[in-house]
């Protein structure tokens, strides 16, 4: 790994970390960089380029600022009435990635999935007004800005961001909306380059806005594009990323990445998709997300392009106006909307009630499949299934993932894989569960994604409290008592389990020698917290899972 991955923030902004441990890496059972190679470059001969097939990899973990401290992003831009791009991208992406989002608004456009038809310049006394109202009150982590439509607005902007330092400054120069119409007049340039740029952490053009920024240099190729990089750099932000959607005859989209010392080039598939609108919004607005939460920088680009990769690619044939820049969705869920079949929703923690848990062992035993023990008890009554399978092959693992995914989602059942992420993201699995010495939820969260389910095992309030924190959606608490199936598990007894769900802000399945005859007093502790049960031996270790699972079932509900 490149060594400038571990490279900080400026000093005034407060970052610090260390990289992710070797165990972690080698809990990702497939490599996420495909090739790295160093390549001589007319700029410099000592430049280090890593050409990444993109997916997200958290490789530098920060300690939250606060344990109550909800990260806070502050975006600087124009309203789209049309709500693909501008402030409401900007809303949306925040709220995809759990990242609170205030807005000082600098014009009000009137634009659809065709084009702008209007622009209406908020006077910049009224700029400050915002800024001085949001600044003043509200502890802002990351400022973002967007369309800046004038000179005096840039400058009243620097004058804020000097009053009130922020721990990171994120700046997309928009200059044209994505169908052309022109957003800032020529003279915001002089404050991009005189006063915004040399206080910008990231600044993240287009091909098309770093030609502006360079004084018209056309960018043709990603040669062209480290170029530009390089030379916006010199200009004074820290780190540059120019990306190249709209890079003519390339099949993959490739951005560059820049810190000042080396290269990074990052490339998913090109998603062929009318619905792009917004897309440069929400990536600089994703990117100041996870600066928010404590990511790296290198890290933040990445886990910001695999969000816009997987949303373009799920909101390809969206029908959203009539134009061709037509927005897509931030948070996955508009096409499922009419869907009979399939999860629909995001975690409910009511799936929590009747939790299965399987086991590789109990299958031998009995001579059943994976996915024979998970059809069984999904028809039984099961409303989420864990499959923990800790001495199956990888490859078949996967396959029988990928059965069991089928027969889940024909019930509406929720599907997590345990500790496996690399096989949760490969077979689509609706998310992960985690014990406490395998990866941080953290981390988890940002290769999974918003949209994907995680648990994690706790034993104390202190450990339900940082699941709460690092953005898990619920926890296991146990062992409640002696079980078989888990080596060495210390037991909690039903007090413990009540102290646990007590402190909890996150909703309590209980795990842990659960049966038939003990079920009912685990549920009866009159926890709000407390959800459900999860079972493994009570279930599977049984001639007839079907029944066992209706008995349970009944009893707990």
């Amino acid at each position: 790994m490149a060594s400038s991955e571990s490279q900080l923030l400026r000093p005034r902004f407060g970052y610090g970390g260390a990289p992710v441990p070797p165990f972690f890496r080698r809990s990702l059972r497939f490599p996420f960089w495909t090739s790295v190679h160093t390549n001589t470059h007319p700029i410099s001969k000592n430049h280090l380029s890593l050409r990444v097939k993109m997916q997200p990899e958290a490789d530098m973990m920060m300690k939250p600022v606060s344990d109550n401290k909800i990260p806070h992003v502050l975006t600087v831009a124009g309203s789209d009435s049309g709500g693909g791009a501008g402030i409401q991208a900007d809303l949306k992406a925040c709220a995809a990635r759990r990242v609170y989002c205030s807005t000082v608004i600098t014009a009000v456009t009137a634009q659809n999935t065709v084009g702008v038809q209007g622009v209406n310049i908020v006077p910049e006394d009224f700029v400050a007004e915002q800024l001085q109202s949001v600044l003043s009150d509200m502890h802002v982590d990351v400022v973002k800005t967007g369309m800046l439509p004038s000179l005096n607005i840039v400058k009243v902007l620097c004058q804020f961001l000097t009053k009130f330092p922020v721990r990171a400054l994120v700046v997309d120069p928009v200059m044209k909306s994505s169908s052309g119409d022109v957003l800032s007049g020529s003279s915001v340039l002089t404050g991009f380059l005189g006063e915004l740029l040399p206080m910008t952490d990231i600044v993240t053009p287009n091909i098309k806005e770093a030609s502006v920024l360079l004084g018209g240099v056309p960018l043709k190729s990603v040669s062209d594009m480290r170029t530009a990089a390089k030379l916006i750099h010199d200009l004074g932000p820290r780190n540059v990323l120019v990306k190249g959607g709209d890079l003519p005859n390339s099949l993959d989209s490739v951005d560059v990445f820049f810190d000042g010392k080396e290269f990074y080039e990052l490339c998913s598939p090109r998603v062929n998709t009318r619905n792009s609108h917004g897309t440069g919004c929400t990536l600089a607005s994703c990117i100041a997300a996870e600066l928010a939460k404590g990511s790296s920088m290198l890290s933040a680009v990445k886990t910001a392009k695999h969000f816009i990769d997987v949303a373009l690619d799920y909101s390809r044939d969206l029908a959203i106006g009539s134009g061709v820049q037509r927005p897509f969705d931030h948070f996955l869920k508009l096409k499922n909307i009419n869907q009979s079949s399939g999860r629909q929703n995001m975690f409910n923690p009511n799936d929590l009630l009747l939790y299965a848990v399987t086991d590789s062992t109990m299958n031998r035993k009995w001579g059943r499949t994976i996915a024979e023990a998970v059809k069984a008890a999904v028809e039984g009554g099961a409303t989420i299934v864990q499959l923990r399978e800790k001495d199956a092959e990888t490859r078949d693992f996967l396959d029988a993932s990928k059965v069991c995914l089928e027969i889940c989602r024909s019930y509406g059942v929720p599907l997590l894989i345990n500790d496996r992420l690399d096989v949760a993201l490969a077979c689509d699995a609706d998310g992960v569960h985690v014990g406490q010495s395998d990866m941080p939820v953290r981390l988890a969260r940002s290769l999974l994604g918003p949209e994907k389910i995680i648990g994690v095992s706790c034993k104390t309030p202190e450990q339900a409290h940082q699941a709460w924190i690092d953005g898990a959606d619920y926890i296991g608490c146990g062992g409640v008592y002696p079980t078989n199936t888990k080596a060495n598990n210390r037991t909690i007894g039903l007090d413990g389990l009540k102290e646990v769900s007590q402190a909890s802000k996150l909703p309590v399945v209980a795990i842990g020698g659960i049966n038939l005859s003990n079920a009912r007093a685990v549920m009866e502790i009159g926890e709000p917290k407390l959800k459900g049960v999860a079972v493994v031996s009570s279930l599977f270790d049984r001639a007839c899972i079907l029944t066992e699972t209706r008995n349970l079932l009944a009893l707990v509900s």
